[in-house]
């Protein structure tokens, strides 16, 4: 184990520490934990491999599955804080192409939480289609919404990405993954890319497949499967060359522990010592205000603010409006602005889990005991 933790924080390094050792199919391989309290460092940890023989170290990157949608949310809600958008207005005003097959009335608040009614892809969709920006985002534009916007609330496991990655791209004139880098990621020295530069794909830790393997459709109705079916995601395509170099904003963000930890100690009101504020304090309440409560058609029980999650099932302790996003396999990022605390945990060996990985429950478990919270 290396890094550094406060010695008021043991609890937390001990649970940490445990994951490397703890029951198939939640044993760790490599991975790093990184937590702000009020601004401060106090828990940056990290340990096991990389891949073979490679050491992981703090600065290992890794895919992070939909923990990436927290870090797109975070960006349209700085586009929002800047008045350059509002989760009010109607998608097509500031994308007009969208307006296509009924979607016109379609808000941005809608969009952002998984009410807009294109959760997959009409037309058969391969990697290689979603690589390209322009066809991924033109045939949602032109597809009819599968229920009537706003009734209803499915996952968009791939296609948010799109839908707000496209957003982004009308009102900033850049793409996701550039505005993410020049007006995220730089001011808060995070590490944290929706397509990975060239230069630093060496530091990538390839992604290991859940030990509990089981199809991502499984047991899913219907309307839910269309959202992971076409094209299917499988744990080993975080592996390949061309999902690492293309933008797709739901599921292949890449980001170090420290990095997710520093955009939510942000998120919570609290920046990193040093930096600046990313949005005004009222600009995340507007984040994390609730937009659906009802059952989700592919998570279940869920409460969606604008492309969060709100902590009301507990998996990021106790402070049901703490808010932030996991990925698949385990990786996650979470805020809690009561308590200033900003969280970041990644690692490589996937579990069997969509969402409830028991390590990242635990550690967040201990470190709110530890705050006396």
């Amino acid at each position: 184990m290396h890094g550094h933790c406060d010695p008021a924080f043991e609890p937390v390094r001990e649970v940490f520490a445990g994951t490397f050792a703890a029951q198939e199919p939640y044993r760790n391989v490599g991975a790093s934990l990184c937590v702000y309290v009020k601004g401060r460092c106090l828990v940056d940890l990290h340990g096991g491999e990389a891949a073979q023989g490679q050491a992981w170290t703090a600065d290992t990157l890794v895919n992070i599955w939909s923990a990436t949608k927290g870090v797109v949310a975070a960006a349209v809600a700085v586009l929002a804080d800047r008045g350059l958008l509002s989760y009010d207005q109607p998608v097509a005003r500031y994308w007009p192409a969208f307006a296509q097959a009924g979607k016109g009335e379609i808000t941005v608040a809608q969009l952002m939480s998984h009410q807009a009614g294109l959760n997959g892809y009409v037309a058969p969709t391969t990697l290689e289609d979603l690589c390209d920006w322009d066809t991924a985002t033109a045939r949602l534009a032109a597809q009819m919404p599968f229920w009537t916007p706003g009734t209803a609330t499915s996952y968009h496991a791939v296609t948010y990405g799109f839908l707000a990655g496209e957003l982004v791209r009308r009102v900033t004139g850049t793409s996701v993954g550039r505005f993410l880098a020049e007006g995220i990621s730089a001011p808060l020295e995070a590490d944290i890319f929706i397509g990975v530069p060239a230069a630093l794909r060496g530091r990538i830790a390839p992604i290991r497949g859940p030990k509990a393997p089981r199809a991502l459709a499984e047991g899913m109705n219907p309307i839910a499967q269309r959202a992971v079916t076409n094209p299917t995601l499988s744990a080993e395509l975080p592996n390949d060359g061309a999902w690492i170099a293309a933008e797709l904003p739901a599921v292949n963000g890449h980001a170090t522990a420290r990095g997710l930890a520093r955009l939510y100690a942000a998120l919570a009101n609290s920046a990193p010592l040093g930096c600046i504020a990313l949005m005004s304090p009222a600009s995340v309440e507007r984040l994390r205000q609730p937009l659906s409560t009802r059952p989700d058609l592919m998570l279940g029980a869920r409460t969606w603010a604008a492309g969060v999650v709100l902590n009301t099932e507990g998996n990021y302790g106790p402070n049901p409006r703490a808010f932030g996003h996991s990925g698949w396999g385990g990786s996650f990022g979470c805020a809690d602005p009561e308590h200033g605390v900003g969280i970041g945990y990644v690692h490589n060996q996937m579990g069997p889990d969509v969402v409830g990985d028991p390590r990242g429950i635990a550690i967040c478990r201990a470190l709110y005991q530890c705050l006396g919270a």
